[in-house]
């Protein structure tokens, strides 16, 4: 299988603005692996395999509907890609953020395996 190139990850930062999970699946491994930029764990929380990455970004659009990822930067560097955009959204009780993050994506076999995502720490404003 051939490795991803920038397309292939420009076509993954549309699928995610989109909030097409299918589409995003479809990128990834059977084992794939969803860091999120919050939570417990030295890594933010972990969502492993298909049903929970589904849930994990479902719940993240749930939380900001108009979520999306904008001025995007792609990169591939081996088995390693480099998303650096702006994320954008706001929450159902009015609060918006805007903050410039990346994810760092580990392929294997032509797909995504793993998608760890780093945020600048901006605290929201009012919508």
């Amino acid at each position: 299988m051939s490795q991803p190139t920038v397309a292939f990850l420009q076509a993954f930062g549309d699928a995610l603005n989109r909030h097409d999970i299918d589409a995003l699946l479809d990128m990834m491994t059977d084992d794939c692996v969803f860091n999120g930029v919050a939570g417990n764990e030295l890594h933010g929380t972990s969502f492993v395999g298909p049903d929970a990455v589904r849930q994990g970004l479902s719940t993240a659009w749930k939380n900001a509907p108009d979520a999306c990822w904008v001025d995007g930067e792609f990169y591939v560097i081996g088995d390693k890609g480099f998303m650096e955009t702006t994320y954008k959204g706001t929450t159902a009780d009015g609060l918006r953020t805007e903050a410039r993050m990346i994810d760092v994506l580990t392929f294997r076999d032509g797909k995504i395996a793993i998608k760890n995502a780093f945020r600048k720490n901006r605290p929201p404003v009012n919508a």
